[in-house]
């Protein structure tokens, strides 16, 4: 497929292997491997997954996450913990503060607004 704009997401990006922060890992040795679909004008699109572990996280953009496969738990400080599993979709707005938990393998797909 191509297109200028019509994108097909294909199984052959590169993708990219990391870890949080030591800093920021609370419990585990979570391993981060990322799809990067788009990158352009502040807005980031793909496939991200981690192996379990928790680290703090810490938002400054908008993010919208839909759950492909996995368990995670997200809590923000001072707040209660939910627990996110495949289907589930939600959004972390500029602000959040708390701390991601990956009971098991966690893949989703991610729209990120700068």
């Amino acid at each position: 497929m191509t297109s200028k704009n019509l994108i097909a997401v294909a199984a052959s990006v590169e993708a990219d292997i990391s870890r949080p922060d030591a800093a920021k890992v609370i419990s585990g040795d979570p391993v981060h491997t990322t799809w990067n679909l788009e990158e352009r004008d502040g807005l980031y699109c793909g496939i991200w997954q981690s192996t379990p572990g928790k680290w703090r996280i810490s938002y400054d953009e908008w993010e919208y996450c839909h759950i492909l496969a996995g368990v995670s738990v997200i809590c923000e400080d001072g707040g209660e913990a939910v627990t996110v599993k495949t289907g589930d979709s939600f959004i972390l707005r500029p602000g959040f503060k708390g701390s991601w938990e990956v009971i098991e393998t966690t893949r989703k797909d991610y729209v990120i607004r700068l």
